[in-house]
């Protein structure tokens, strides 16, 4: 990944469709946008990586965009996020247990809510896999998306995070 950030060309029109009716002024009107090849979705952005690296690499590959590993915070989120991933890569994010004691952790120091989790069945399995993907089963019973632990140096693809840039 490269760290140069590439912003769409936005051109706004202020067209107003109730003549005569004071609206709020272009000064009083917040913009938001995501650099080019980002996917936005509610106050944020995501990139979806096509290149393989390993868990700390992904995160440094991120912060070069001035972004992070993504943090799933709703089922909502997780949801956008799967429509744009391809079945047959794993994906990293933000989430690790350094220790290997099974305290996860989000790159953000969003609390992690073992409630407001979404891995496969039988995961996570092994205290040696410290770093998390996003993942495709067919045979789940559950099927589908979930989350699976692994060992952060295998190389995977990953999903970044920023904030929408206000305009």
């Amino acid at each position: 990944m490269t760290s140069e950030i590439t912003y769409a060309e936005v051109r706004f029109q202020n067209e107003s469709k109730f003549s005569g009716i004071n609206s709020a002024s272009s000064a009083e009107t917040a913009w938001s946008c995501c650099p080019k090849n980002w996917k936005p979705f509610g106050s944020n952005c995501y990139f979806i990586s096509t290149e393989s690296a390993s868990w700390q690499n992904s995160e440094k590959d991120c912060a070069r965009m001035e972004a992070h590993l993504v943090v799933i915070n709703t089922q909502e989120e997780q949801d956008f996020i799967f429509q744009n991933l391809q079945e047959e890569s794993a994906y990293f994010v933000g989430l690790s247990d350094p220790e290997g004691q099974r305290h996860w952790q989000w790159v953000d120091q969003t609390p992690y809510n073992e409630s407001s989790t979404f891995w496969h069945p039988q995961e996570p399995s092994d205290p040696n896999e410290r770093c998390v993907v996003l993942n495709f089963r067919k045979t789940s019973k559950r099927g589908g998306w979930g989350w699976n632990d692994i060992y952060c140096v295998v190389r995977q693809r990953s999903v970044c995070e920023m904030m929408k840039i206000h305009l």
